[in-house]
């Protein structure tokens, strides 16, 4: 070999060894789990997951047992070193068999109210940095489903207080029904400022097999997409039926959705840059099949979606 060749080669020896052995998506991953028994399940804690997300009450100050849960919750976090995403939410109780009660606790908050519980939250634990201001809005069970105004307002809110102490917001949460572009496009007449940090919960996509409602909120955002809410139902309503196999099948999907939107391709204007699977527990096998998404059974032994769950987030921790 001549001496001329040489140095083409070894510089183009740096160059390979320079790039990344494998081209590993660019997104995150964590879960999504209420029960604060999460950090003590010997399955979460082999997976060694960094991110978490939790739904607060936005009047969480108001009844003792919302005081304890959170309270106990949020400590538990902390000491476990979790990067928590709050996401605040209605009040437990207010949506029952598919309605939602009309009485004054259940009403949407003013925006006084609402910054008074958030401020609140935020001088007890200062330590949190990333917010979503409003669960589901565009969904019946809470409050904002017929009011985006609302719901943006509540975003104003937060983005408000959070550009003086530094912690991020997300603007709409939403869940990915027919209604999900419609609710958006009034949504954004009433956000401050340019939002580049949403939420979606993608449920139909990942368990029907399809990505056009993911690929549509891409499409009509700019920014960041989390997926706050994703995962493989083990059983819901009549139409998922309780089977191991399909929430395998599912759950492997929702990787692939990952992947394939973590940049801004397929005409997006944005990326999916986070994934938090709801939930962690599952349920017993129940009359009426009611939601059931958990990657454990609820004595905290590990069904087989686990599996397939851990294989993959160990990757993107």
């Amino acid at each position: 070999m001549t001496s001329r060749l040489k140095l083409p080669l070894c510089l183009l020896a740096l160059l390979v060894l320079a790039l990344p052995a494998t081209a590993e998506a660019k997104y995150s991953v964590g879960i999504g789990e209420q029960n604060a028994a999460v950090f003590d399940n010997a399955a979460w804690k082999s997976a060694k997951l960094k991110r978490i997300r939790v739904m607060v009450p936005w009047d969480w100050q108001k009844q003792a047992y919302q005081v304890a849960e959170t309270t106990n919750w949020m400590n538990r976090a902390h000491a476990t070193k979790q990067d928590v995403l709050v996401a605040f939410t209605a009040r437990r109780g207010c949506y029952t068999n598919g309605k939602y009660a009309k009485r004054k606790s259940c009403k949407a908050p003013s925006t006084s109210a609402y910054r008074k519980q958030f401020r609140a939250f935020d001088k007890a634990f200062p330590w949190v940095k990333t917010y979503s201001a409003w669960n589901e809005i565009n969904h019946v069970s809470q409050p904002t489903y017929k009011s985006p105004k609302k719901a943006a307002q509540y975003y104003n809110v937060l983005r408000g207080d959070c550009r003086k102490r530094k912690c991020k917001v997300m603007a709409a949460d939403l869940l990915d029904t027919s209604n999900m572009l419609s609710y958006l496009r009034k949504f954004k007449r009433y956000a401050k400022g340019s939002p580049t940090l949403w939420g979606l919960h993608n449920y139909q996509d990942v368990n029907r097999f399809t990505s056009a409602d993911t690929l549509a909120l891409l499409r009509n955002v700019r920014g960041q997409v989390w997926l706050t809410e994703t995962g493989g139902f083990m059983g819901f309503g009549k139409h998922f039926k309780r089977s191991s196999k399909r929430q395998v099948k599912a759950t492997k999907w929702m990787f692939k959705l990952a992947d394939r939107y973590d940049t801004r391709s397929h005409g997006a204007k944005a990326k999916l840059t986070r994934v938090y699977v709801y939930s962690w527990f599952g349920i017993s096998k129940q009359k009426g099949n009611p939601f059931d998404a958990g990657l454990v059974n609820p004595d905290g032994s590990v069904r087989s979606a686990y599996k397939t769950f851990k294989a993959k987030a160990r990757k993107h921790r």
